[in-house]
């Protein structure tokens, strides 16, 4: 029974004891209507008659069944029908119920039961005649039905109700539980004590989102490495382009990546019915039934990848919507457990769920040959072409439920490639001959109105959608609605719960080991500040066992930046214990009061109904690498894709707001960053000025709608790949677009659940440094600015550069103080850059968060100004770009100021607090990150050096005051935010601590002077390095990234020196050849000589990948003969063999081409054994042969 269903009982059920008289008057009955839900529904006369029997449930509930009265017959679809509509109206009406107490019999009559205009259908087919697959209901209910409620006999009655004083008792707790839950007091009136126990059990998770730590191209080298030496198999699969959506059962629950209950979930639900429909036919209802109390008995969560053009669009508007299964993942009691892929496939199979193509690479050929293939197709690759390619080169291909180009298109995301057991390849075979691909016996049935049609039916609000799209996926799958319309009556029935969940979750017993780990990754995210909130909600489902002692809730960890996955994994290395921070983390929480006994008995209770269910999918151990926390996993995107979500979709708001300058800064700064290739830069950078013009001119100032930005681009994408083959390859695929216009999924406040519209530090603008302009022209202003902390020499720096000769040449130079100017300091620097554009602005304060680089770079893109960070030299820490050894100075430095301008000196009360709150902004970047970054926003650093490196160690009481201050301040912040330290609760312990910090500093006066490098000295540095970057001689320093391929062939490079010599040889003995040689200019072909071995464009993706497995190797070449005329020369050679196995080349005549003539394309020279055979070319053999070697590469 639901649990909408439960509630329903226990409220609208009036309780007597056995011997109770019926209803005889209809005063009773109207008593009993006018306090029941009933009020707004009609029920058919052919609905059967229940009688409640009184069977003693645990706890002092009674366990209700309904049981059926003789003579009455009703389909199990109807059925499900009538418990859908009640468990809604129950659901949405709980706020205002009150319930008469008059027991009895009642007799009712009733209009039948309306959805919409249409009835619902109560008889099955008739025998003989063909069973078609009918939804319980289609279309939305257009308004409230009047019902008139008649008063009749009890001769004329067709329902009977009884009850007992037990359920009267149960029902009444029932109506309390809710009335306090919705009022709060529960959670008010809850005190944390001894005795208060917390069991939190993860409800929903995908998998951990790690960031390598490594290059990709190093990851890459491990990977091949791996399998070559058979520790591992390399495992790849299509990265379908929608949004992540989980579900655990009706009970369990529907999510989206960070929310549930809206549009997002209700998209997938039905979606995800659908895929059941499709596949099981006329069975649906009954196997949507039993996956979800599959589900919910085991404990499990599916994520899947959900695809629709209803919810905002990516890189290409599917044709189709669908869901394909990325993860299965058994939560059980602890530590969530992912299924490997061959268990996943299984379990897929066994539910004809929908899995994703994926391909296993288990020999050094293989991998190598993928990550070639990759690279030969980045830049132009289309599903058809990857799904191609990748079947020739892998060891096993396993084609997807849904084909990506029937059901999407032609515009693949990207692969995902990780490690996993090197045993996957036997377990998958294994797998494809135990369980076939499914049948679909849905095929050619009426599935009723499509998931567009209905939220084209229904296009007033969300909630309109949400509530016609949950009635159409029927109530076998979805039999309650409580997680979207909790809230649905007003406040009183929010699903928010109060903040002070959350502290009383942490303050509470954990009542076993998974409850243990998830407080602890809570409190290490709240102690470390990590851009993440933990939302509590009221949980429905456990409405009835809701008591005093004993509350249920929904939490929700939604990590708002990427930033905090880098950060956690950080900590995950110092604490190998800690449970990893997953992508889309659902928890439930129970608090409850109990005794030790009590607690052990229900976590064992608990730990045995999870035990005890067999699930279909045994786990074991063989496939463990899939399941490793710490596996290599890369992303590898397609530039087809990333053209229309980055450049053109998260470009718009850079294009509409700063101007078609900025929009070519910001783009082509995400193509250096992707590290793609100079001519399709060139190409882009074309199509991406006139697309530009083409959307300015057309929506003027207007932005054009992120969500909806293909109705424009696709048009104008299709038009230009017209035009040539060359923009064909570029754009991919274009046309055949659908139009979402009349049928987009309404999400109030421009929600966007998937968070890739404004991907983290993608989608920001950059400056147009010297990555864009090679060096800053006279015309440009210049800001010079301070990541730092007080304390940095900053304000000395810039009277020092102030006065410094030949910085600007004939520029002016102007220093804005931030202790001097009152307002808004950035908005006075740019002022000052539109009213002075050519000057060098000193921007003489603190800039030490993104908020501030951004503003900087905002700037930039107004004013075509470019922007230089100055910062001090530290070592830094994992986790900050400063050294404690820097901080001691900086502090000290502060506390020997006098008449400070801003009132931070030694007699400042607080100084030290100060700069740990300065030293606070920065946690969570390592020094790399922190630089890599600045040079990334901005095209340049400059380090201004602070401390000597042969300096001995930072004196013990100095580190350790210093992290008794950082321990005190995360004390501080955690209970107070911002609040000043001269307030709250820690002000004592607070002046103890800065009167230790001067006596403990002061004391060690001498070292902290000793440590620090010459002012002098520290001023030239930066002043030389200021110098190169205005005269455009400063070299970036270089960020790791992979660098594309855009692999064309394959080819054995051959020493210029070597075939020189072999030249000059030749012509000495043979006056022919001398002859020819004489004027000829070959060192440009010269330089460039090598033996192709396969052209993608000839040969095919895979021919050339499939030399990866040599690349980079010596491979011996004979020379066996000299081919030309007068327009083109080559040598004729035999390829050698490396590791006993011999270099085959594709090509019928393998040779190097020396030379060409004027307008003589080198492709030509394969001719030369054509034209020797017509006597129109010379042979000189060479006897015995030359071998050389060269190294075969892909280029």
């Amino acid at each position: 029974m639901s649990a909408s269903q439960r509630i329903f009982s226990s409220l609208i059920l009036p309780s007597r004891s056995p011997s109770s008289s019926v209803f005889k008057s209809p005063t009773s009955l109207s008593l009993l209507l006018r306090y029941s839900p009933f009020c707004y529904l009609s029920f058919s006369r052919s609905i059967s008659c229940f009688i409640m029997p009184q069977n003693q449930g645990k706890l002092g509930h009674r366990e209700q069944r309904w049981k059926e009265k003789p003579g009455n017959e009703m389909t199990p679809l109807a059925m499900e029908g009538v418990s859908a509509v009640v468990a809604e109206t129950v659901t949405n009406k709980l706020g205002g119920l009150s319930i008469s107490e008059n027991g009895g019999q009642t007799h009712l009559s009733s209009q039948p039961l309306q959805f919409g205009t249409g009835h619902l259908a109560m008889q099955g087919p008739a025998q003989g005649e063909k069973t078609i697959w009918k939804p319980n209901s289609y279309g939305t209910i257009s308004g409230a039905t009047a019902v008139g409620v008649e008063s009749v006999s009890a001769e004329k009655a067709e329902v009977a109700i009884q009850g007992s004083a037990t359920e009267t008792a149960g029902t009444k707790r029932s109506i309390d539980s809710l009335s306090k839950l919705f009022k709060g007091n529960l959670l008010e009136n809850f005190n944390v004590d001894n005795s208060t126990y917390t069991l939190a059990q993860i409800r929903a998770t995908f998998y951990p989102k790690f960031e390598n730590e490594k290059s990709d191209q190093e990851i890459r080298l491990l990977m091949i490495e791996m399998v070559s030496k058979g520790l591992a198999t390399l495992e790849v699969s299509l990265k379908h382009s929608g949004s992540l959506f989980m579900y655990a059962g009706n009970e369990g629950g529907a999510y989206a990546k960070n929310s549930f209950g809206n549009i997002y979930t209700a998209v997938g639900v039905f979606v995800l019915g659908r895929m059941f429909r499709e596949a099981w036919g006329t069975k649906a209802a009954e196997k949507q039934a039993e996956f979800n109390d599959f589900l919910e008995k085991s404990r499990m969560c599916i994520s899947m990848e959900l695809v629709t053009a209803v919810l905002g669009d990516h890189g290409q508007r599917p044709r189709d919507d669908y869901v394909v299964v990325t993860a299965v993942t058994e939560l059980g009691n602890g530590k969530p457990k992912f299924y490997s892929t061959p268990q996943l496939i299984t379990f897929c199979r066994k539910w004809r769920l929908p899995t994703n193509h994926v391909w296993l690479f288990s020999t050094r050929k293989s991998v190598t040959s993928f990550f070639a293939a990759y690279d030969a197709l980045c830049e132009e690759g289309t599903a058809t072409s990857v799904c191609k390619a990748l079947d020739e080169v892998a060891d096993i291909s396993i084609p997807g439920s849904k084909d990506h180009i029937n059901v999407q298109g032609e515009i693949l995301e990207g692969l995902v490639a990780r490690i996993v057991s090197p045993e996957s390849v036997k377990h998958m075979e294994e797998v494809l001959i135990d369980y076939p691909p499914p049948t679909a016996d849905g095929a050619g049935l009426d599935m009723g109105p499509s998931l567009r049609e209905i939220c084209a039916a229904n296009r007033s609000d969300e909630k309109q959608q949400i509530k016609a799209l949950l009635q159409n996926v029927g109530s076998s799958f979805c039999p309650d609605h409580l997680d979207w319309y909790g809230n649905e009556s007003g406040d009183a029935h929010s699903r928010n719960a109060d903040r002070s969940v959350l502290s009383k979750f942490l303050q509470s017993h954990p009542a076993d080991f998974s409850t243990t780990k998830l407080q602890e990754m809570i409190r290490l995210m709240r102690e470390k500040r990590f851009p993440a909130a933990f939302k509590c909600y009221h949980n429905f489902h456990k409405v009835d066992s809701v008591s005093n002692d004993n509350l249920f809730y929904k939490m929700v960890i939604h990590v708002h930046s990427d930033s905090a996955f880098r950060r956690y994994q950080k900590e995950m290395r110092h604490k190998p214990g800690l449970w990893p921070l997953y992508r889309g983390f659902f928890v439930d929480i129970n608090l409850f009061k109990a005794s030790k006994e009590k607690v052990a008995e229900k976590v064992k209770c608990n730990n045995t109904n999870v035990g005890n269910f067999n699930g279909s999918v045994a786990i074991s151990g063989e496939d463990d690498l899939a399941d490793d926390d710490r596996h290599l996993m890369i992303k590898l995107k397609f530039l087809t894709y990333k053209l229309r979500t980055f450049l053109i979709r998260n470009g718009l708001s850079v294009l509409f707001k700063d101007g078609p300058a900025a929009y070519k800064a910001y783009y082509l700064r995400q193509m250096k960053n992707w590290g793609t290739s100079a001519e399709k830069q060139r190409e882009l950078s074309k199509m991406l000025d006139e697309w530009a013009v083409y959307i300015r001119r057309k929506y003027g100032n207007k932005q054009l709608s992120s969500s909806t930005y293909l109705s424009e681009a696709e048009p104008f994408l299709e038009q230009y790949a017209k035009r040539s083959p060359q923009n064909q390859a570029l754009i991919g695929s274009a046309g055949n677009l659908i139009r979402t216009e009349e049928f987009s999924a309404i999400v109030d406040g421009g929600v966007d659940e998937e968070g890739d519209l404004a991907t983290e530090r993608e989608a920001v603008p950059t400056s147009p440094m010297p990555s864009v302009v090679d060096t800053i022209q006279k015309h440009q202003g210049l800001i010079v600015f301070f990541p730092g902390i007080p304390g940095c020499a900053k304000s000395a720096l810039c009277k020092e550069l102030l006065n410094a000769r030949g910085l600007g040449g004939d520029r002016p130079v102007q220093n804005l103080m931030g202790d001097l100017i009152k307002g808004k300091y950035w908005q006075k620097v740019a002022d000052e850059c539109r009213r002075t554009p050519y000057s060098i602005i000193l921007a003489d304060k603190n800039a030490p968060n993104e908020e501030v680089w951004r503003q900087i770079e905002n700037m930039c893109h107004g004013t075509r100004a470019s922007a230089v960070p100055v910062v001090p030299d530290s070592e830094g820490t994992d986790s900050n770009p400063f050294s404690l050894d820097a901080l001691a100075v900086f502090m000290f430095r502060v506390l020997q100021r006098v008449n400070h301008p801003g009132n931070l000196d030694k007699s400042s009360p607080n100084a030290g607090y100060v700069l740990l709150m300065f030293y606070q902004l920065y946690e969570g970047k390592s020094r790399k990150d922190f630089e890599d970054e600045l040079v990334d926003r901005f095209g340049s650093l400059v380090k201004m050096p602070l401390l000597k490196s042969d300096r001995s160690p930072l004196p013990d009481p100095v580190r350790s005051i210093l992290e008794e201050g950082i321990n005190l301040y995360n004390l501080h912040t955690r209970t107070h935010g911002r609040l000043e330290s001269t307030k709250g609760t820690y002000t004592k312990e607070w002046a103890e601590w800065e009167k230790q910090l001067r006596e403990t500093l002061f004391g060690n006066a001498e070292y902290l002077n000793s440590i620090q490098v010459q002012f002098d000295f520290a001023v030239q540095q930066v002043l030389e390095q200021l110098r190169k970057i205005a005269k455009g001689e400063y070299i970036a320093p270089t960020i790791e990234r992979r660098k594309l391929g855009t692999i064309a062939f394959a080819a054995v490079s051959l020493p210029e020196a070597e075939i020189r010599s072999l030249l000059d040889k030749l012509a000495e003995k043979n006056l022919k050849v001398k002859a020819f040689l004489e004027d000829k200019h070959m060192e440009g072909s010269l330089k460039k000589a090598h033996v192709t071995l396969a052209h993608k464009r000839s040969h095919g993706v895979a021919a050339v990948a499939g030399y990866g497995v040599f690349l980079h190797r010596k491979v011996p070449v004979e020379l066996t003969a000299l081919l030309f005329t007068d327009k083109m020369a080559a040598f004729e050679v035999q390829l050698g063999s490396v590791d006993d196995e011999t270099i085959d080349s594709k090509n019928q005549w393998p040779h190097v081409t020396i030379w060409t003539g004027e307008g003589v394309a080198p492709k030509e020279a394969n001719l030369l054994p054509q034209l020797l055979s017509e006597g129109k070319a010379t042979q000189v053999e060479i006897n015995p042969p030359v071998t050389v070697s060269g190294p075969l590469e892909f280029y």
